[in-house]
């Protein structure tokens, strides 16, 4: 019990370390890279941006004055542990913008740089914030609001708001500050989709054999991976055995030789897979176990959980 303990409160303090760092990064992106140039962030950051820019009011406040009440909203419907996190979040955030503010020198006064390089940083510290519980925006928690009193989906709302944001940046600021906005918001969230999914992304594995068996025992041998055998029937080659397996990319190119034995005359499929939940990774003593013996024709090769 104690080492669970242990565990358990060793994985929340990385991912709170983390979830810092994540926060402390976006607000790099914002008061050195994207603010100098007046390049808008969406969302509640977007319109404290907005207003910092227009007012002597702190852009550090301002994101605590507009988030904190969605956040406690928005947190009734989740974990309690979530407003923990995005509190921690948030006022990490809020602490590294007055820090950051007070810096003279900024990364780059050039436009196109700042939108590129703010928006792969700005993604990059939300998806941190997102991966480990947390947020920094509650937009979606107003949206979730808005979109139980009228007929709009939540993802609907954040589009109009932005667009709304970047509309009223373009009048503020000019035309090409809106459109060097609405290219750090897609950049934003391509880096957020990457930090949450892309990183365990893995590859989806179909291999058409007669010798479907033997296939499952040597992946199972070398890789470590249950499999799902599928029975099948090809138009002209008759019946087949269809293994399904999933497995990660560098684990691809072993798979490719273990199935590429002339012997076992396959043909393999592979697809990507943008995330797997649950468990598909086979512990280590097992692995050792399946070295030992092949597997009994009367196991069934598929494991609850592993997504094959």
């Amino acid at each position: 019990m104690n080492d669970k303990l242990q565990n358990t409160f060793l994985r929340t303090a990385v991912e709170y370390l983390v979830l810092c760092f994540g926060a402390a990064a976006a607000a790099f992106s914002l008061e050195q890279i994207l603010i100098p140039s007046q390049i808008m962030d969406g969302g509640m950051v977007g319109i404290a941006m907005i207003i910092s820019a227009k007012t002597p009011l702190p852009l550090s406040a301002l994101t605590l004055a507009f988030n904190l009440p969605l956040v406690f909203i928005g947190g009734k419907k989740l974990e309690r542990s979530f407003i923990f996190r995005s509190l921690t979040a948030m006022a990490v955030f809020s602490g590294a913008l007055t820090l950051f503010s007070r810096m003279k020198n900024t990364v780059t006064q050039d436009k196109l740089l700042a939108t590129v390089f703010g928006g792969v940083l700005l993604g990059f510290g939300v998806g941190l914030v997102l991966l480990s519980g947390g947020c920094l925006d509650g937009t979606e928690a107003l949206a979730i609001m808005i979109s139980r009193k009228i007929n709009v989906s939540v993802g609907q709302f954040v589009l109009i708001l932005n667009v709304l944001i970047y509309l009223t940046a373009g009048a503020l600021f000019g035309l090409d500050r809106a459109l060097y906005s609405l290219m750090t918001y897609f950049i934003v969230s391509k880096v957020e989709d990457l930090i949450n999914t892309g990183m365990q992304q893995g590859k989806a594995v179909m291999i058409i054999t007669d010798h479907g068996r033997e296939i499952a025992d040597d992946i199972y041998r070398s890789l470590g991976r249950t499999v799902t055998l599928i029975p099948g029937s090809g138009l002209i080659s008759g019946d087949k055995t269809v293994v399904y397996c999933v497995v990660t990319r560098i684990e691809l190119s072993a798979l490719r030789r273990l199935v590429g034995r002339e012997d076992y005359k396959a043909f393999m499929t592979v697809s990507d897979v943008s995330e797997i939940v649950g468990s598909h990774i086979k512990s280590t003593s097992a692995i050792r176990r399946s070295e030992q013996q092949a597997l009994p024709d009367d196991v069934v090769i598929a494991e609850d959980g592993d997504g094959t």
